[in-house]
């Protein structure tokens, strides 16, 4: 495989990787709905800050709510799943081509 195809591949992997990371704050946020923290502390506030617009967009189009349980972090993290599959995808065919 050329340079440029490595260069593809590892830029393939950041960008999967940059999705990876938000899942796991999504995640996070989610877990934290359930203990109530303090609102005040940093990390909360940025975790909310970073996962609220997500959740306001998926709820905009989808009813999320389920017997009081709200499904807008597993809607985003099946989202972002399949575009994570379908970037490698992506990134794989456009190393192979060059």
């Amino acid at each position: 495989m050329s340079e440029l195809g490595n260069t593809i591949i590892a830029l393939g992997d950041i960008v999967t990787n940059l999705i990876g990371i938000y899942i796991w704050v999504v995640i996070i946020g989610a877990l934290l709905s359930f203990v109530n923290p303090d609102p005040n502390n940093p990390i909360v506030r940025f975790l909310y800050s970073t996962t609220n617009s997500a959740y306001s967009f998926v709820k905009r189009y989808i009813n999320t709510n389920v017997g009081g349980i709200d499904l807008a972090p597993l809607a985003i993290i099946m989202g972002l799943q399949a575009v994570m599959v379908l970037l490698n995808y992506l990134f794989f065919s456009l190393a192979s081509l060059v």
